[in-house]
């Protein structure tokens, strides 16, 4: 990986990442089921996962640094602006976890540091 730069990161979640989650989950569950997520992440203790780990529990593809909001974040962290942790959720039924907000930070991070430690919210 190119240059390495500390990754900052905010204690908490920004308060419009949890509309977001929402409106990803709600895509994938019924409203009322979505709901309940976004309201157990917002109640749930921040906890640290590697992110090459997220991704492999994940099973997405990892965006290039050509993504418009990848190489944004990847500006934010070179510039030491602190990042907004993950918020994810355990898809028990698929073993997967669903990455509800922060796919694109998690992208960008990694493209620095594949072992990197990142602060996230799960249930």
């Amino acid at each position: 990986m190119s240059h390495q730069f500390a990754i900052k990161w905010l204690v908490e979640p920004d308060a419009h990442d949890y509309p977001a989650a929402y409106s990803y989950l709600n895509l994938l569950y019924p409203k009322k089921a979505a709901r309940a997520f976004v309201k157990k992440l917002k109640r749930a203790a921040l906890t640290d996962f590697k992110s090459k780990d997220i991704f492999r529990a994940s099973a997405l593809a990892l965006l290039g640094s050509d993504n418009a909001h990848v190489r944004k974040d990847r500006k934010r962290i070179e510039a030491g602006h602190k990042l907004s942790p993950l918020l994810l959720v355990r898809d028990e039924a698929q073993r997967k976890v669903l990455i509800a907000d922060g796919y694109h930070r998690l992208c960008a991070v990694y493209s620095f540091d594949e072992d990197a430690v990142i602060p996230c919210k799960i249930v």
